[in-house]
């Protein structure tokens, strides 16, 4: 009698510190989608998209021209540049796929969490 009800209370612990696991997972926030603006590969900036509240804008200016970032909440695109091709403006918002480059101003502005990291590998 004692050996089934001891059993009894172990199996209900571990089914409870199980569920409260579950609930713990479950539960907890996704960790941040954070944007990097880094130029010549120094970092500028790193923005927490999913804490941003209202829009913003960011004028990176270096020696070979200039960008203007537009942050608003959840995401981030280059607005304007005034090199001569603008691609970066072009690639319009970023979807973490790939990073947004202006190579002429040594730009780059890559997205980080979130889900966003791509940890496969495919054949």
């Amino acid at each position: 009698m004692i050996k089934s009800r001891t059993f009894v209370y172990i199996i209900s612990a571990i089914f409870l510190l199980s569920l409260a696991l579950a609930a713990y997972l479950l539960l907890r926030p996704a960790p941040g989608r954070v944007a990097e603006i880094r130029s010549d590969g120094v970092l500028i900036r790193s923005v927490d998209l999913d804490l941003v509240r209202k829009p913003e804008r960011l004028t990176v200016t270096s020696e070979w021209g200039e960008n203007v970032v537009l942050i608003e909440p959840g995401r981030i695109c280059v607005e304007s540049a005034d090199c001569p091709d603008g691609v970066c403006v072009a690639s319009g918002w970023l979807d973490g796929a790939a990073p947004i480059v202006c190579l002429p101003h040594r730009l780059v502005i890559t997205l980080t969490g979130g889900g966003s990291d791509v940890d496969a590998v495919t054949g």
